[in-house]
């Protein structure tokens, strides 16, 4: 497999040179770019002052929002952005109503825990929880998720990749089934954009939510909000701030007049440094094409799943190639005690209680750093045993 990705781009990456670093899928490596764009950020609060507003920062989310837009497959203008996923999917939760006959949501018990948790609280409005089992810790069920979607349904929170297995789930069967019954399904692509290709257009996705922590290298505090442009401008959340007004600045004490899609999807005063922060790794990640990432990404993530069974060690995540995102999940015994030697010996991994210690290459890694992960985690496992 070609190293060519790991060789071009290495050098914007300075911690790769410190240590292997395989946790991608939680926080993907810093550029050096970044530094120049929060360093750009510092100089106009230091140089501009107050006039910054008028000067870059009030538009930086939609500007942000449309250099994304592309890794996604989403058009200009749909995205807007936010501290986190969470507040994203509040958002899009208070743009509905619990109180009659459709107000059911139907999600994996597989789902991430916020989107459990963020939904679960509007149980308080008259929402009703479906939570979909399933057989393991690695696949949902898909007809039986499917069959949970009923004319009842009103929201359908499904998370692209599991965060515990790396499984891609199929967006488009659970999309068409919830069009077919009326219900809206918000996909969380948080542990997928910007290593498995995603076109959010294509799929006909209604809602879409993520962050720039992981494979995106675009540092905490820069979530994203997709929403269908012909759907957004029906809604009108509950959740919102005055960047959602139509005409913020004129400080209207009344109700609401909602901003055109994306802006009416806004909070409060936008989360400027972490805009300025994500954008370097925004363009870095659409620079070099998910199509690329992809393919390394394949590559080293099979020669971990070729490694670990060789060795016996049970892997939780699909072998298939269409099935698995970028991380491949190695369970082994005393797994959290393992995972810290490995943080120890400078290999930089995390670990899930019954998951295992998570590996996830990205395309700034090479085969080299493979084989020295598994070698020292071969190493340590039978130093333990």
């Amino acid at each position: 497999m070609s190293e060519d990705l790991a060789d071009r781009w290495r050098p914007e990456f300075p911690i790769v040179d410190t240590c292997t670093y395989l946790v991608s899928h939680s926080l993907g490596a810093m550029p050096r770019r970044a530094v120049e764009s929060v360093q750009a950020f510092a100089d106009s609060w230091m140089t501009r002052g107050v006039r910054a507003w008028s000067e870059g920062w009030w538009e930086m989310g939609r500007t942000v929002g449309d250099i994304l837009a592309p890794v996604i497959g989403a058009p200009p203008g749909s995205i807007s952005m936010h501290q986190n996923a969470s507040v994203a999917q509040a958002i899009i939760a208070s743009c509905f109503r619990f109180d009659g006959p459709r107000r059911r949501i139907v999600m994996s018990a597989l789902e991430f825990p916020t989107n459990i948790y963020v939904f679960g609280g509007f149980r308080r409005y008259g929402a009703e929880i479906v939570l979909v089992e399933a057989e393991d810790g690695i696949r949902t069920d898909l007809q039986r998720l499917l069959d949970a979607i009923d004319e009842r349904t009103l929201l359908v929170p499904l998370s692209l990749v599991l965060f515990r297995s790396s499984f891609i789930q199929d967006a488009r069967a659970v999309i068409d089934k919830a069009h077919q019954v009326g219900a809206h399904v918000i996909l969380d692509i948080y542990q997928g954009a910007g290593v498995i290709p995603i076109d959010l257009t294509a799929l006909g996705a209604d809602f879409a939510v993520g962050g720039s922590v992981k494979w995106l290298c675009g540092g905490p505090g820069a979530g994203y909000l997709y929403v269908r442009p012909d759907l957004g401008r029906t809604l009108e959340p509950a959740f919102v701030g005055w960047a959602a007004h139509a005409d913020p600045f004129s400080f209207e004490a009344a109700a609401i007049r909602y901003a055109d899609p994306p802006e009416r999807f806004q909070s409060g005063t936008p989360n400027v440094p972490a805009l300025y922060a994500a954008r370097a790794g925004y363009e870095i990640v659409a620079g070099i094409g998910v199509d690329a990432i992809r393919e390394k990404s394949l590559g080293l993530t099979r020669r971990l799943i070729e490694r670990a069974s060789a060795a016996g060690y049970r892997v939780n995540t699909p072998t298939a190639d269409a099935e698995r995102a970028g991380a491949v999940i190695v369970d082994v015994p005393d797994g959290y005690a393992v995972t810290q030697e490995l943080i120890g010996r400078e290999v930089i991994v995390d670990y899930r209680p019954g998951a295992g210690i998570r590996f996830s290459p990205h395309f700034y890694n090479t085969e080299a750093e493979i084989e020295h992960a598994m070698d020292v985690l071969t190493e340590i496992a039978a130093a333990r045993a």
